[in-house]
């Protein structure tokens, strides 16, 4: 009987919603590969692909062919249990960050409003930030597991990196904090639904979350760990197939999802721009809904493409420089972008007219 009491309704939406939540990342993430490819090029008066498929549309799909079909290499002296967890813990964190973004607004379906959130939990922001730190740990137990003086020095690089990056963020982060008042992401999208997103509210904390985003995705010019002329190939030079595919994947999905958590806080997420959302869902129904996914996407698309312009335009900085960066440039400007928020907002508190 207590089976019966479940609400098999919820389990099978939410269990589908994820599984399109995962395979939309995974199609993405391997055709940002061809995007980054076909971006490099167009800076550099290149082609691209062009030979697998249209456009080379298919070359994703071949190089993951190759990954599957490459020799399956574990060192000797490496530690196997946790050479193989390394990139399935990589992974794992790349993939469940996505489950409290709001992708879109809400369905009907059987007389059941279905929201286009896996889980909408009140401490939204809080939940990203604890899943993006335990990605440290995939980098880390790769570089040590694998026994290698070259992959353990790159892994001790990406980890103080990420560590020293996410303080600047999350500084960031408190700004937009005290003028939204909620850690919701649904909240924080709902509020900007009026058109006042937030960039324009804090663009210096936008601009310091972005370069933070740069650095926790290992994008350049912060691709320390895999300078490849000091360090070889980096954190995952042993690695081979598949286990190296998803080392590759979850950089593609990370900055993905970074450019979702970046769209979502300050461009409005699924907002549709100089448009009544509410008055649309009157007109097309649920067709509403796949419209704001389809706003949300383009926005993604827009940062994912600053993401590659700023890669193939700015060059690789030295590791002294990085952390001359977060340290004392990023860290004191996201605490006075905060004491000027919390001043701006206590006096409009106190009904002052600016």
């Amino acid at each position: 009987m207590v089976l019966l009491s479940f609400d098999w309704f919820l389990i099978i939406e939410k269990a589908i919603l994820i599984s399109i939540v995962i395979v939309a990342s995974l199609v993405i993430a391997m055709y940002e590969t061809w995007g980054e490819r076909k971006v490099a090029a167009f800076i550099q008066d290149r082609i691209g692909p062009d030979r697998a498929g249209f456009g080379g549309m298919f070359q994703p799909l071949a190089d993951g062919m190759k990954l599957f079909m490459k020799e399956e290499i574990i060192p000797n002296s490496s530690n196997k249990f946790l050479f193989v967890m390394g990139p399935g813990l990589a992974m794992l964190t790349a993939m469940m960050t996505s489950a409290v973004i709001p992708w879109g607004g809400h369905l009907e379906i059987m007389g059941r409003t279905v929201p286009l959130q896996i889980a909408d939990i009140n401490i939204g922001i809080l939940y990203v930030f604890g899943v993006v730190s335990l990605g440290v740990y995939g980098v880390m137990i790769g570089g040590w597991a694998s026994n290698n003086k070259f992959s353990l020095m790159a892994a001790l690089r990406g980890a103080s990196q990420m560590i020293s990056y996410e303080l600047a963020m999350g500084l960031s982060l408190i700004a937009l904090l005290m003028l939204t008042g909620t850690l919701s992401l649904r909240t924080i999208v709902e509020q900007q639904s009026t058109g006042h997103w937030n960039i324009w509210y804090q663009p210096l904390g936008f601009i310091i979350f972005l370069v933070c985003a740069l650095a926790e995705c290992n994008r350049t010019p912060f691709d320390l760990p895999e300078a490849e002329s000091e360090l070889n190939f980096g954190y995952h030079q042993e690695y081979s197939s598949m286990k190296l595919g998803f080392y590759l994947f979850a950089e593609y999905v990370n900055m993905f999802i970074s450019c979702v958590i970046m769209a979502t806080l300050y461009w409005g997420g699924y907002d549709i721009p100089f448009v009544n959302d509410a008055h649309l869902y009157d007109i097309w129904g649920n067709w509403a809904a796949f419209l704001q996914v389809f706003f949300l996407m383009g926005k993604v698309i827009t940062g994912i493409f600053i993401f590659m312009w700023i890669r193939w335009t700015v060059p690789r900085f030295r590791y002294d420089q990085l952390m001359n960066l977060g340290w004392k440039g990023l860290i004191p400007l996201a605490l006075a972008n905060m004491v000027i928020t919390a001043v701006v907002a206590l006096l409009k508190y106190n009904n002052w007219h600016f």
